[in-house]
């Protein structure tokens, strides 16, 4: 089978280390791919919508679909055209992830537990409406804010800033319409499901680290790290997260005539009411995937084409007992301003602990050099009998890294 996977950061590595393993491929070609994807497949420098004309003259199989801005843009409605199965939604079931007021509309519809949230798309006029809502004050961006969109204001003065910093463009078009939600007290936890439009596949648990540095300061951030399974995952909470969020959300798509196809990804806070939405992801959360992609063990590529094909009840999948911990190794300086170019040594070394392995998620190649050429550079994860075993061999593998300009959370999975 012939695969193009489209992405280049450390899910995508990821997911190309999985898919690699299938004793159905081919060919994998990776668009654009990063360094440490080389081992794995080719790699192409294409735009998103030059895809899928490529992809039907070499007769691309499946298209798997890592990040989420090309499912925004419509690429697997342009692929379905053409005949050619897409992991991942089309542009109307992405709304999931880039409209949160259609998911708060959606919410409502089916009565899915989730914060009470008012939208709008006027500075006065939220701020005004700060005044049915108490502190702490949640403000988020309508769109995709690269996972940077969410304030959580300890007070008025916070709240007014956070409302008047987005309109003034801070998050671009995202930012434009802006919600306002009831605050959530409880422990988050990420679940994930693939569906074929129809059925759905449980698909694993984590735990994840979103501020910058230690003891959940600074800056809210794409993920600094996480663990999998989640500590609070039983199967009387799945078996209630599926009946009351998952499968309500599958039928309000379907009554809208969408067929979803690829990854749900909730965010939810387990609250002392039980299981409440947060948000949705259309596509596998990073970090979160390196994590699920080293605990998986079945045949991913199996998986994933019956997802994309509508004959997700024929696959089976299972996955691994054990614990999984994911460090992100980071420039100085992000998730704001940091440098690039900075060379990394020593990433050899760390793969050399007993179950670690790195995934690359922003880096290049200048000759024999590996070079930091992102925010989020290294992934760098590990296995074990149990998460606390998995954190710990994680962290003996990042402490080998020589990278004297990145940073990394020292209190994953603590």
């Amino acid at each position: 089978m012939q695969i193009l996977l489209v992405g280049k950061g450390g899910r995508e590595h990821a997911l190309a280390w999985k898919i690699a393993q299938s004793p159905q491929l081919t060919r994998l070609i990776c668009v654009p791919g990063n360094p440490g994807m080389t081992p794995l497949g080719a790699h192409l420098d294409l735009a998103t919508p030059d895809i899928p004309a490529f992809a039907a003259k070499e007769g691309i199989d499946l298209v798997v679909v890592g990040p989420e801005a090309p499912l925004a843009e419509g690429l697997a409605d342009a692929l379905s055209d053409l005949n050619i199965p897409c992991f991942g939604p089309n542009r109307a079931g992405a709304q999931l992830e880039t409209s949160k007021s259609f998911v708060k509309a959606l919410a409502a519809e089916q009565g899915i537990p989730t914060a009470r949230a008012e939208t709008f798309t006027d500075a006065a006029a939220a701020r005004a409406a700060l005044d049915r809502f108490a502190a702490p004050y949640v403000i988020k961006a309508d769109g995709l804010a690269a996972g940077k969109g969410v304030t959580i204001a300890p007070n008025r003065q916070g709240a007014e800033d956070a409302i008047d910093m987005a309109f003034a463009g801070r998050f671009g078009d995202a930012g434009k319409t802006l919600l306002i939600e009831d605050f959530m007290a409880g422990t988050e936890m990420s679940v994930f499901a693939l569906t074929d439009g129809e059925r759905l596949m449980r698909f694993g648990t984590a735990q994840d680290w979103k501020r910058a540095y230690d003891g959940d300061r600074g800056p809210n951030t794409g993920g600094m790290g996480c663990i999998s399974p989640s500590p609070l995952e039983t199967p009387a909470l799945m078996d209630r997260i599926e009946d009351t969020i998952l499968r309500p959300t599958l039928s309000a798509l379907q009554q809208r005539g969408i067929t979803y196809r690829g990854v749900l990804y909730a965010g939810l806070m387990i609250t002392e009411n039980g299981p409440k939405l947060i948000e949705y992801n259309c596509r596998f959360g990073d970090p979160e995937c390196q994590l699920l992609m080293r605990r998986f063990s079945g045949d991913l590529v199996s998986v994933l084409y019956a997802a994309a094909t509508g004959t997700l009840g024929e696959v089976p999948g299972t996955f691994s007992p054990e614990g999984a911990a994911n460090v992100v190794y980071a420039a100085k300086g992000y998730p704001e301003t940091y440098e690039r170019g900075t060379e990394i040594k020593s990433v050899d070394a760390a793969d050399h602990v007993t179950g670690a392995l790195v995934f690359h998620a922003g880096t290049r190649t200048e000759g024999d050099r590996l070079l930091a050429d992102g925010g989020r550079v290294l992934n760098v994860t590990a296995t074990g009998q149990t998460v606390a075993d998995a954190v710990e061999r994680a962290y003996e593998a990042i402490g080998r890294i020589d990278w004297p300009e990145g940073f990394y959370r020292r209190d994953i999975g603590c």
